[in-house]
Parts: C-alpha cells; structure tokens; sequence
C-alpha cells in the first residue's frame, strides 16, 4: 500500500473501533515543539551532564536519594524546555475521539501533561508528570503549573523535607494503579491499538501491540523511524504524529473539532 491506501484504510479501523488504546511517546509531542531527549537532535543525544554522569544515572532514583540538588537540576532543564508548550494536533484528535466513542484510551511515556490538557480524561500516564509534586517525607503533594519561583530542589511547605515531581525516575518500579489499570483496559478488550511516536524499546510499551497481534486485533503504528513494534503491526505510516491524526480525521470528519 502507498500512503494514502494505508490512510484510507486505517482510518475505515478508526471509524468502526469503538474502543482503542493510543499508546505515545515523545514523538507525539515533537510537534508541539519539545525535544525527544535521546534521539537524534534531541536534549541529551551524546552528551553528559556537566557532572560526567549519564542523563539515566542523573535523572536516577538514587540519584534523588543522595543527590537531589543534581536529580533536580535535570528535572527543571526538562520542565524549562517543555514550558509554554501546547497541545497539538495529535493531541486533540485524540481527545476529540474520546468524546465521541465508548472508550477511547491513552497510555503515555510522557510527562508533559499534554494530554490532559488536550481533553483526554481516560489517561494513563505511566510515567507520571512534571507538575505534580510529592513530599517524600510526609503527605503533602500539590499541582504546579511550571517551575518558576520554585527552589531547586524544593522543601515540603509542611514539614520542610524534599519535595520532588511524582515521575517515575531510572531505576524506579511503574506505578501499579497504572499497571492496573492498563491490564483492565485490555481485559475489557479493545478494538484497536495505535502506537505514536515511540521506540517501543520498555515491555510495557511493546507488550499491548504484541498482545494485540496474538489476539489479532488490528494495529498500527505511526512513527517516521523504525522501531521495536514496527513489524508486528498491521498498518504502518511513517508520518510525523500531528500529519498523521490530521489526515485520518479528515477522512472521518468534514472538519476539526472545535476546542473545549
């Protein structure tokens, strides 16, 4: 199939899916213009942190034990550059599905919150977000719209500990209500799988194409590159996410939608 075979025929999937799980990664919010941190071009391809570590052993959970003050440096340089980001396109379409059919999923790596701010309610954000901030020391969490003002690293208003955003670091176990809740969603069962703008390179984030072509139900995914899913999906289209979303919602509807 050429490109616009392969669109006709998944939005015909889109269309008739009344439940579908988007799975996303940073290729999603690339055009909302934020870097892809370790791919070609992006925040921290082939480079050390001015410490000599690694982005994974800066941005570690043992790092944030002994080191907050370098955890947190890090922290901030990714929620500086995310700052004042928008939803884009891929975003709102998706959003835009979900208010139109039963169950319209998303499990994302992201942590930039693009999504909730888009319109997606039923949201998996495995690896949690960047502006909400947990005590680790006593209960206190709060919402935070970006880092400004904030103290690098911050003390709990309340008992004067470290606060530090609720995002899963290296080194650290999922969040099981996510896991959980993912495992609900595919027993419940799903009509279609789309996976944007991910190496797919974590089990988890392979593991529900996978499943999905052992229980052949159609599956696509829609990344420029290759990666570790891009054989074991039905439908390819080697787009960018917000070119991709645009066109099959316009084989699906005679406009955008308008925003909430």
């Amino acid at each position: 199939m050429n490109t616009e075979q392969t669109l006709d025929a998944v939005a015909a999937l889109v269309g008739h899916a009344q439940r579908i799980l988007f799975i996303t990664g940073a290729g999603i919010s690339a055009d909302s213009g934020l870097p892809t941190y370790r791919g070609i071009g992006g925040l921290y391809h082939e480079r050390l942190t001015t410490e000599g570590l690694t982005i994974e052993e800066a941005l570690s959970g043992a790092m944030m034990t002994q080191r907050p003050d370098i955890c947190w440096r890090y922290i901030a340089e990714i929620e500086a550059n995310c700052r004042g980001a928008q939803p884009n396109a891929a975003h709102r379409l998706i959003a835009a599905l979900e208010r139109e059919k039963p169950a319209v999923w998303v499990l994302t790596q992201n942590v930039d919150g693009l999504h909730r701010t888009a319109g997606s309610r039923k949201l998996i954000e495995i690896h949690g977000t960047v502006h909400h901030l947990r005590c680790t020391e006593c209960p206190h969490e709060r919402d935070v719209p970006d880092f400004t003002g904030l103290q690098i690293p911050p003390p709990c208003p309340v008992c004067g500990g470290l606060l530090r955003p609720d995002v899963v670091l290296f080194g650290e176990m999922l969040p099981q209500a996510g896991i959980d809740r993912l495992e609900a969603v595919l027993y419940t069962g799903v009509d279609l799988v789309v996976s944007i703008g991910t190496t797919s390179v974590f089990p988890y984030i392979a593991g529900p194409v996978w499943w999905a072509s052992q229980q052949n139900i159609p599956t696509v995914e829609i990344n420029p590159g290759e990666t570790e899913v891009s054989q074991l999906v039905t439908h390819r289209l080697r787009l960018g996410a917000a070119d991709a979303l645009t066109a099959l919602w316009h084989r699906l509807h005679p406009a955008e939608p308008a925003e909430d």
